[in-house]
């Protein structure tokens, strides 16, 4: 036995340190978790489940004007928010006590309360000290928002899960991930939702189809959106806001929500003092260990500020695990990481954009597919999607995979397998597809859209 109290001690009980601590515990380690709200993490209860919770339910809406156009009629149709509210708040208890059940039963000791690094192998909580051979920093993200005159009046996505009564009118700041889902929930649900943001298209970063698609789509469906604007002052308004803008324009809301970012949540914990080393943005500087700068601390998750993603810090926590407890080196792998955007149309997207193979490969194969999703053929439905394969033209290597539309992440994930595995276009050309769906589109598109240059030379 060591002279120590703990051979790992977490902190942070969010899905990387979960898995990190009951697979070390597992593997025979004496571990202890910290915790200062509640197992779980923001995935379970702060972001994915809550969130895609509220997706579903948002989605009932559109599904019912939809049917429409095959014979149904609803009528006297309405949603109860305060509901829906206690039925996820009830869900949520239930996935915290599963996390609670797999570290108890992992032998995980359980500590309340915030922890905070005293040195390489001491962490504090609540006045007590408690030491390790090894520490790992599991404690995720937070929700960001800018110094703007007025911003306390804001709300995040933590408050706007939490919201005892839907908005009228919601301004949401911000064009990526958490912007664009959180429009299309208050949209659906029949809130007046206006989307600010300093880009020209949503979603910076995907690949530009995606963004082209996802803006005009979002549109559609009666989002208002305001590109290369963003709020200088928030006014209060008796029980509304006043947006003002940085091109004059002003909007008036029942809530204004940012979602401009998240920054890792090492504020405060004790680790510049002991010696780890934090990026411009507080992130861990780990290696492809997951190692700190100090040998004995680690960091897995979103707190490396590496991909932001809960599958990602799970394989990072997995990992961990099984290269210091249980002698079997793994390194997470980062390449080819499937991900996906619950918008309204949703969007999948895995591997590279084609920006990114155009500058990795230089000459590469685009194929792109439009189309209409048959569930709205007998509908008032406008929407479409976008489906894209991007191919390394020495290889015939598929080294891009992109969709907007209905199942996108469902159909993106089976595709991220076959990229995964290095498969070419010949191989999905050979494959036959299910008929009819909108993912036979990936086996059969045939046509490659002309390079920039063949354009320009077209015209």
């Amino acid at each position: 036995m060591s002279d120590y109290d703990f051979d790992l001690i977490t902190i942070g009980a969010g899905s990387g340190g979960v898995r990190a601590s009951r697979l070390a515990a597992s593997f025979g380690a004496r571990v202890a978790v910290i915790e200062e709200v509640r197992e779980g993490g923001t995935c379970v209860l702060r972001g994915c489940v809550p969130k895609k919770l509220f997706v579903y339910g948002s989605h009932f809406g559109h599904d019912m004007e939809d049917g429409a156009g095959y014979g149904w009629s609803a009528e006297n149709v309405s949603h109860d928010w305060p509901k829906m509210i206690a039925a996820k708040e009830k869900e949520l208890d239930r996935l915290h006590g599963i996390y609670v059940g797999l570290l108890e039963n992992a032998g995980v000791t359980r500590i309340h309360g915030r922890g905070t690094v005293v040195d390489a192998h001491t962490v504090a909580v609540g006045g007590k000290h408690y030491t390790a051979e090894k520490i790992l920093i599991a404690v995720g993200g937070w929700p960001s928002i800018p110094e703007v005159d007025g911003a306390e009046h804001a709300i995040t996505s933590n408050e706007a899960l939490e919201l005892p009564e839907r908005p009228e009118r919601i301004v949401i700041v911000g064009s990526g991930f958490i912007a664009v889902e959180f429009a299309g929930i208050f949209n659906a649900f029949g809130s007046e939702t206006h989307l600010v943001y300093r880009a020209d298209k949503v979603l910076r970063g995907f690949d530009e189809d995606v963004r082209n698609t996802l803006t005009e789509e979002m549109s559609k469906k009666g989002m208002h959106l305001h590109p290369g604007v963003l709020p200088e002052r928030i006014e209060k308004a008796g029980a509304a806001y006043k947006v003002h803008m940085n091109d004059g324009s002003v909007i008036e809301a029942d809530k204004v929500m940012y979602a401009t970012g998240r920054h890792p949540n090492t504020r405060g914990l004790g680790l510049a003092e002991a010696g780890v080393g934090l990026d411009r943005n507080g992130a861990v500087k780990v290696n492809e260990w997951s190692q700190t700068s100090v040998p004995s601390i680690f960091a897995v998750g979103d707190v490396t500020n590496r991909i932001n993603l809960t599958p990602v810090a799970i394989a990072e926590g997995h990992c961990f695990a099984e290269t210091q407890f249980n002698n079997n080196p793994r390194q997470a792998d980062h390449s080819d990481v499937p991900s996906a955007v619950f918008s309204q149309p949703p969007v999948g997207t895995v591997g590279l954009t084609e920006a990114e193979a155009r500058e990795s490969y230089g000459a590469v194969d685009v194929y792109v597919a439009g189309f209409r999703p048959m569930k709205y053929t007998l509908t008032d439905n406008p929407e479409r999607g976008m489906q894209k394969l991007i191919v390394d033209r020495a290889s015939d290597r598929v080294v891009g995979a992109h969709m907007v539309g209905l199942d996108a992440p469902e159909i993106i994930q089976g595709i991220g397998i076959a990229i995964k595995a290095g498969a070419t276009k010949a191989e999905f050309d050979a494959t036959i597809g299910i008929h009819p769906t909108a993912a036979e589109e990936f086996v059969t598109m045939r046509t490659r859209r002309p390079d920039p240059e063949e354009r320009q030379a077209a015209e």
